[in-house]
């Protein structure tokens, strides 16, 4: 093949001449013959030379000229044989087959043309490719102006140049140097060719200073030059007038060069800075409205292609905008687009108007387009509607009319183009920039990061050019975009476009951010903001950052591009209607479908961007708040927003449309605070301040309305606190302290979400699982607390109710890890006051009970004592009864808690007792605490009992009572655990001073009634005072302090002073038992009783194993009761046995007394100082009433039941003193008693004492007073001898009490009314009682059985004796016997009868005895008196009394007489004379009895005491003619009888003969025939008397007055009466055995 190479010439040979015959077929073979050597590259140099020679004869003569073509391209494109002249000779060749007529040869000659001048340059790079390695020494550049001369050019590179320099030559009309030959060119095949070269080879031209040299020196200044018609040319403005006409620029020329400045632009920028600076403004330039429109679109087109190459753009910024005098060139190139876009808008015939344009628009104005169902994506501004066409596709600059090679006239250019082109321009230079920008952030950050790990204590800081640049780039382009972003935002009417505006928007205010340039980006914040509310809305922030910007702008219509013009509204889709947020209510405003795609950007911008965001929060959240106020979400639970249900005013209406997207809206919200956890600090304290002045701003808005406020501020603090929790700490201060502001504002609902949200909070973060955890974090768990507490410090109850709620659920789920967080949580609980209302009370209530029930083992036990003083606080407040009395309760548990668990918190209070100590030493300072030398557990209990004393003395009874029984109970049950020192506290801080209280506040409550208890309860009468209601208050201190005293005996008798202790004790008894009040005084006695153990014994059986096994313990059984009484209404739950926990404590605290001390109790001083309470009580309450008439009614008369209970304290008492109670104290007592058996009673009370008058019962008291002295009579006889002189004092008493039952003891001056007539006034119910005497009777006669019992066992002792006791009783005796049938009572004389009958059978024989020592001597005459005043009644016999009846009592009178003739007469000569003479007289009179004139003829019989006379006759007789006269005395005694006897037979017969003698006819007066009848009865039992006595007997003086009756005898029977008659009869009879013949008188010597 090479050889046959070098022979080419002769081998094409032929071929050429075949040629040049010109003959078609032989040519043709020839060519092809040719073409196929040329492609085997068996060419020379010559024959390629020879081939162009030949194909050049060929053109010429027109011949074969797509062959030509061809074989050139083969020739030139298969091998580099061709060039210097030849390849120009090639390549002319081609131009002139371009310019034939033949339109095909014309088009394949330009596309060869094209291929060749590619290949020239091909060749060129590959000549470049082989010589890379090879470095040679560039020669030094001639400033030679012969262009020809580029010796230092290498063959190809050579050819490349002249070909190019040519071409520029061409273009600018200018002769070529190379191309010879050249008959015709078009500019605009020259432009082509320029710039595919230019295009294709920038390698070339940058590295070839020659070529760099032809760019500049001959390209620029020839583009400048074409360019000049355009740039002179305005539209419009070639008038006829002009002097010389512009020539007009022409569409193919200045289409082409703005193709070759691009490419210029684009490749060759770093050499032709200056040069690019004139192309670039002469771009701007012809962006002019008034330039043509397609020059403007071409202009257009061109920007297009610079906007998407954003490293160039950097690179004008920094050659340009970033140098001193130079062209803004980068911000012009923004302006201009902005500027460009606005004037489509204004110029009018830029787009059609849309009216014009209408009909074919599917009429944009009329309901088609208003519906929102546009046919076309458009723009509209102010009535100029611009379509919107998709250009190209993003990020590309595929441009139309640049690629209009072909056309020559201008095309006509489709309305909305240019407005489509720009458009895509803006969005494409947006997203280039921020992209490139972005990215190298990134890239910078990702370094430093490294760089960082690297060494991490150097700061390496990134070089400050790059950022400059970029600075510098947004500072440049900013108002520019912001203006045609804005404009194009309110014009359009298509999603996509406007959702393109706002991203774009939305990506320059994130750069912004990011590069720190807070200007801009609160501009384009702004313009989001502004785009999302409705035209016109008043929105301050937004306002005054537009004025800010106002004075930046440039451009023609300024800002004012943004104040919307109504008529814009038209094509948008209402989507929604709602009230702005004001303070005055305006209207509505409405929301289009628009103002919510903005709205969502604006959500999107806070959520992916809100790092950047900085002070611009403010604006995004004050919109936001104003759109979610229009759309009427209201927040949720934990902040997140929600369509309002109802929603707020009836101007509000959402479209399906909105409705649907209402959830997502709130779900970003949500998402956007919950974004908030990835901010850093200090965004994060940004959007917190924004939210907090957005809330204050609320807060200002909402002063003084009732209107619902905005609350989104609020609710999204709440939010982004929520998900912030991990770094609570430092947003906690601000956070809180602004919503605790809010809980204080006057708007309900606004302070209600304050507290919503700070309770929210502090709920949640104390949930959080922090690290460390709270409980190793005390500062932490303090400062979440702390808001809590100082809500507390608000006065709205809503707001506290809220608070104690949120305390409550806290405590549900935390509980148990409150720690140190509880003096806290228990102070807010705690901080309750009386005017806050039940429900709040309640629900602190609910939070104290859950901390009792379940929550005291948790907390540190110096907690304790806060439980205790807020249950005591709940205890005191006075709105809710209920709660006092539960908190009570409460308390009731707490102490049992205390018990339980002492050992554990005595060990963890001195624990902390011990550091304290330790504190207060340091300092220098006392340890202050309340009860201060008590040890720490004792002063919690002191507290506990304290705060109970407190309660014991509330202003309700309800609540005193149950406190104090609480109180009590407590001390009883858990007092074992207290130290013994401690005991003296309680005693006398605790139970003295409660005492003392309840005494004042008792001796001074109010006797006003109380008519109701409160509502409709019905208070009872014994409780219908303050003063009865503090009266059962004391009874049940009293009760409580006493019991304490009886069962704790042993261990305060310990104590220094317990002895004063029981004074003070004995004195509040006595005052209480003193007071006015029936109860309050009882209540004192049977406290005194407990105290002086007067109680029923324990039987042993009784006693539970566990107390038995006490006992064994020798723990006395007092204890053991007590503590098995458990609290008010609940068992007590004990975790060990009481025993076990009595041993344990036993050691320190029981000291149990060894077994010979227990008579310790018998302490003769602590008895005595009873007795005198007792005596000065007894005193006191028994005497009578001073002054006071009857009419007043007394002040104050003790009740039965007190007196009783006193007396009856007396037999116990008595038991302890008795060794030295003397004859004073019996006299003392004595006194009370009589005292207080005379005391009456009132007439309402006794009914129940004394059911009936007629029922002879004892009252208790006078049992009680019977048993007082029968226990002092029981103890004198078995005591010792000197006792005995105290027997007469007793029967002294108990004659005294006998006296009353004849006449009734007075009690001062109180009038009393018999009981039988006392009205019983339970129906005047406010009537004054009557008093009213009792009953006396019964006593009396007890009193007097008593006597005679008493006095049949001490009749013989000296004492009796001596004092006379004898007569004392016959004297008290003579008062009823001498009565009668006048005695209160019948069965008094009865019952005196025969006691009188008693005693004296066992008296008489004892007066007797001691006869003649003179100590009865004043006896006998009294009782001489007695038999007088009883036998020969002066009261006469009721008149209904039964025969029967008459025949019992005469029964009596004959045992009377029965007694004198057994126990007296025969004893006469040991007995008085007189005496014997007044018993003798008074049997006379018995035996012939004068009969009372009452009765009936028929009864005489009976009623005659016949019998009675009959036994006082016999006795008589009986004495009178006894057999043997032992003494003188004695037949004087019956002598005397006798004489009597008869000589007052004889007085009566005689009267009675004369009565009847001057009667006449007339009967004689009954009485005075029963009489005659009864004397004859008795001398006719003389006669029988006389019979059966021995003669010698009978006195001779006795029978002469026996004969001497029986004159009168016979005298009577003249008598008319036939009863006379019959006893005549039957007295006459004996006389017969007087009648004997006379015995000799010689026998008696006196014959």
């Amino acid at each position: 093949m090479p050889s046959l190479k070098e022979n080419s010439s002769e081998v094409v040979q032929p071929f050429l001449m075949g040629c040049g015959t010109k003959e078609p077929k032989i040519t043709q073979l020839c060519l092809a013959a040719i073409q196929r050597l040329m492609s085997h590259e068996v060419v020379s140099e010559a024959a390629a030379g020879n081939i162009i020679n030949m194909l050049w004869q060929l053109m010429e003569n027109g011949l074969e000229e797509l062959k030509l073509l061809q074989t050139v391209l083969v020739l030139l494109t298969t091998n580099t044989v061709v060039h210097d002249e030849v390849l120009s000779k090639a390549i002319v060749l081609c131009f002139r087959l371009h310019f034939t007529k033949d339109n095909i040869t014309n088009n394949t000659a330009a596309a060869t043309v094209r291929q060749v001048v590619t290949v020239v340059f091909e060749r060129m790079v590959a000549e470049d490719e082989r010589f890379k390695g090879i470095v040679e020494l560039p020669p030094p550049v001639q400033g030679n102006t012969n262009r020809r001369s580029v010796s230092t050019l290498r063959p190809s590179a050579k050819d490349a140049y002249m070909l190019f320099q040519d071409l520029c030559q061409l273009v600018n009309a200018d002769a070529p140097y190379w191309l010879v030959g050249m008959t015709e060119m078009t500019r605009t095949f020259g432009l082509e060719l320029l710039e595919s070269v230019l295009n294709d080879f920038p390698g070339v031209f940058l590295q070839h200073q020659e070529f760099s040299f032809l760019l500049k020196e001959r390209v620029c200044p020839l583009v400048i030059k074409l360019f000049s018609p355009n740039i002179k040319f305005r539209q419009g403005s070639s008038s006829s007038a002009s002097p010389a006409p512009v020539e007009k620029p022409y569409f193919p020329i200045c289409m082409r060069l703005l193709r070759v400045v691009s490419v210029l632009i684009k490749h060759y920028y770093s050499l032709l800075v200056t040069e690019c600076e004139i192309f670039l403004s002469l771009l701007v330039k012809f962006l002019d409205g008034e330039k043509p429109q397609w020059l403007r679109a071409v202009a257009v087109e061109s920007v297009h292609r610079l906007c998407v190459q954003p490293h160039l753009l950097r690179s004008f910024c920094q050659s340009y905008d970033m140098k001193q005098h130079s062209t803004k060139v980068f911000r012009d190139i923004v302006n201009a687009l902005g500027s460009f876009i606005q004037s489509l808008f204004i110029v009018p015939n830029a787009g059609n108007p849309a009216a014009t344009n209408g009909a074919a628009q599917g009429a944009p104005g009329a309901g088609g387009q208003g519906a929102g169902l546009t046919a076309q994506a458009a723009f509209e501004y102010r009535g100029t509607w611009i379509p919107l066409m998709t250009v190209s596709v993003q990020g590309s600059a595929k441009a139309t009319y640049l690629e209009m090679l072909d056309k020559v006239e201008p095309p006509s250019i489709p309305e909305g183009y240019a407005m489509s082109v720009a458009f895509s321009a803006l969005l494409d230079l947006v997203r280039g920039i921020t992209s490139m920008i972005e990215r190298e952030l990134a890239k910078e950050e990702e370094e430093s990061a490294v760089r960082r790990e690297a060494n991490p204590d150097q700061n390496a800081q990134p070089e400050p050019g790059a950022h400059l640049v970029w600075e510098e780039m947004v500072s440049a382009c900013w108002c520019g975009l912001l203006a045609a972003l804005s404009l194009l935002l309110d014009a359009s009417t298509d999603e996509t476009a406007t959702e393109n505006i706002l991203k774009a928007e939305l990506t320059v205010a994130s750069l912004c951010g990011r590069l720190g340039l807070v200007t801009p980006r609160d501009a384009f914040i702004t313009a989001i903001c502004k785009a999302s509310l409705p035209p016109h809305y008043a929105l301050t922030v937004l306002s005054s950052n537009a004025a800010n910007l106002n004075n930046k702008t440039y451009s023609i219509q300024g800002q004012s591009v943004q104040i919307i013009s109504p008529s814009s509204e038209s094509h948008q889709q209402v989507v929604a209607v709602g009230q702005p947020l004001t303070v005055q209510p305006q209207g509505t405003v409405v929301l289009t479908a628009k103002n919510i795609q903005c709205m969502r950007t604006l959500l999107n911008l806070a959520h992916c961007h809100g790092a950047v965001l900085g002070t611009s929060w403010q604006l995004v959240l004050a919109t936001l708040q104003h759109l979610v106020w229009i759309l009427g979400l209201k927040p949720g639970v934990g902040g997140a927003l929600k369509p309002g249900r109802a929603v707020e005013g009836p101007s509000t209406v959402l479209t399906t449309a909105v409705m649907t997207d209402l959830p997502v809206i709130s779900n970003i919200l949500s998402r956007l605070f919950e974004s908030s956890q990835y901010l850093d600090d200090v965004s994060l304290h940004h959007l917190i301040n924004a939210l907090c002045s957005l809330s204050l701003e609320a807060m200002e808005m909402a002063y003084g309305t009732n209107k619902e406020p905005s609350l989104f501020a609020v609710a999204k603090l709440l939010e982004t606190g929520l998900v912030n929790m991990d770094r609570i700490e430092i947003l906690w201060r601000p956070l809180t302290g602004h919503l605790l502001e809010v809980c204080q504002h006057p708007n309900a609902r606004m302070r209600e979400w304050g507290a919503e949200a700070v309770t929210a909070l502090i709920k949640a973060s104390l949930a959080y699982k922090h690290n460390p955890p709270l409980a190793q974090n005390q500062r932490l768990q303090l400062l979440l607390l702390n808001p809590l507490k100082e809500l507390s410090n608000v006065l709205h109850a809503d707001i506290r109710q809220k608070q104690l709620e949120s305390v409550l659920q806290i405590l549900q789920s935390q509980g148990d890890s409150l720690g140190p967080g509880w003096p806290l949580v228990l102070g807010v609980i705690g901080a309750i006051r009386n005017d806050q209302g039940e429900s709040l009370i309640r629900t602190a209530f609910q939070c104290l009970q859950l901390v009792v029930t379940d929550f005291l083992p948790t907390m540190p036990c110096t907690c304790l004592q806060i439980v205790v003083e807020v249950a005591g606080s709940f205890g005191l407040q006075n709105q809710e009864l209920n709660i006092s009395l539960t908190s009570i309760g409460l308390l009731w548990n707490i102490s049992d808690y205390f018990f339980q668990r002492g050992e554990a918190i005595t060990q963890e209070l001195e624990r902390e007792e011990a550091v304290l100590q330790k504190q207060a030493q340091e300092k220098g300072e006392p340890l202050n605490r309340p009860f201060h030398p008590a040890p720490p557990f004792d002063c919690l209990w002191l507290c506990l009992y304290a705060k109970l004393g407190e309660l014991c003395v509330d202003p309700r009874p309800a609540v005193r009572k149950s406190a104090g029984q609480t109180m009590f109970s407590t001390i009883a049950a858990h007092g074992t655990l207290l130290q013994q020192p401690t005991w003296h506290i309680v005693v006398w801080k605790v139970l003295f001073h409660l005492l003392d209280c309840v005494r004042k506040s008792s001796t001074t409550a109010d006797k006003e009634k109380i008519e109701s208890g409160g509502g409709n309860i019905l208070i009872h009468h014994s409780r219908d005072t303050a003063e009865k209601q503090w009266a059962e208050t004391w009874v049940l201190t009293l009760a409580g302090v006493a019991r304490i005293f009886n069962t704790r005996r042993y261990l305060l008798q310990q104590l220094g002073d317990f002895f004063k202790a029981w004074e003070v004790l004995l004195d509040h008894i006595q005052s209480a038992a003193l007071s006015k009040n029936n109860e309050v005084s009882l209540a004192a006695l049977k406290s005194f009783q407990e105290i002086l153990q007067i109680g029923t014994p324990v039987k042993e059986s009784a006693l539970p194993t566990e107390a038995l096994a006490l006992a064994a313990l020798g723990v006395p059984p007092v204890l053991i009761d007590p503590l098995g009484a458990s609290g008010p209404g609940r068992p007590l739950l004990r975790s060990d046995s009481m025993l076990e926990r009595l041993t344990r404590y036993s050691s320190a605290e029981l000291q149990v007394p060894p077994p010979g001390e227990e008579s310790a109790l018998e302490d003769s001083a602590l008895w005595w100082s009873a007795w005198n309470t007792w005596y000065r009580t007894g005193t006191d309450s028994t005497r009578p009433p001073g002054g006071g008439t009857g009419t007043d009614r007394p002040s104050f008369i003790p009740s039965q039941p007190f007196l009783t209970a006193l007396v009856q304290i007396f037999p116990a008492l008595y038991q302890h003193i008795k060794t030295g109670f003397s004859m004073d104290d019996l006299r003392k007592l004595g006194v009370i008693l009589h005292g207080a058996v005379s005391v009456p009673i009132s007439s309402d009370a006794s009914p129940f004492i004394l059911p009936s008058y007629t029922e002879a019962v004892l009252t208790s008291l006078q049992e009680a007073v019977l048993t007082a002295l029968d226990v002092l009579q029981k103890a004198i006889c078995v005591g010792p001898e000197n006792l005995q002189v105290m027997y007469p004092a007793i029967f002294e008493q108990l004659l005294l009490f006998v006296e009353f039952s004849c006449k009734p003891p007075q009690y001062g001056k109180v009038e009393t009314k018999h009981v039988a007539n006392a009205k019983y006034n339970q129906i005047q119910l406010f009537a004054p009682a009557e008093w009213v005497a009792l009953n006396y009777v019964p006593f009396a006669e007890r009193s007097l059985e008593v006597v005679v019992d008493l006095y049949h066992k001490t009749a013989c002792h000296k004492a009796v004796i001596n004092e006379k006791v004898l007569q004392n009783i016959i004297k008290t005796l003579r008062i009823p016997l001498s009565l009668k049938y006048a005695c209160p009572s019948e069965s008094t004389w009865k019952l005196a009868v025969s006691s009188l009958l008693k005693v004296l059978s066992i008296g008489l024989p004892v007066a007797r005895q001691h006869a003649s020592s003179g100590k009865f001597e004043t006896m006998w005459p009294e009782l001489a008196n007695a038999f007088e005043d009883f036998l020969f009644t002066k009261s006469t016999p009721p008149d209904n009394m039964s025969i029967q009846e008459f025949q019992k009592n005469e029964a009596i009178d004959v045992e009377v007489v029965q007694l004198i003739s057994t126990e007296i007469l025969p004893f006469a000569n040991f007995i008085p004379k007189d005496f014997v003479g007044q018993i003798m007289t008074m049997l006379n009179k018995g035996s012939i009895h004068s009969q009372s004139s009452s009765f009936t003829e028929a009864e005489i019989e009976v009623r005659m005491r016949e019998e009675f006379s009959k036994v006082c006759f016999e006795t008589l007789l009986q004495f009178s003619f006894s057999n043997k006269v032992s003494t003188p005395q004695e037949g004087y005694i019956s002598r005397m009888a006798l004489s009597v006897l008869l000589k007052r037979s004889q007085d009566v017969l005689r009267r009675y003969v004369d009565d009847e003698r001057l009667s006449g006819r007339c009967p004689l007066p009954r009485q005075q025939v029963t009489e005659i009848i009864f004397v004859l009865k008795a001398i006719s039992t003389l006669m029988d008397s006389l019979k059966k006595t021995q003669p010698e007997n009978v006195d001779g003086t006795t029978w002469a007055q026996v004969i001497a009756l029986y004159p009168t005898l016979v005298e009577c029977i003249t008598c008319s009466s036939t009863e006379v008659s019959s006893a005549l009869k039957e007295a006459l009879g004996p006389f017969k055995d007087f009648m004997q013949p006379p015995v000799s008188r010689v026998q008696n010597g006196e014959s």
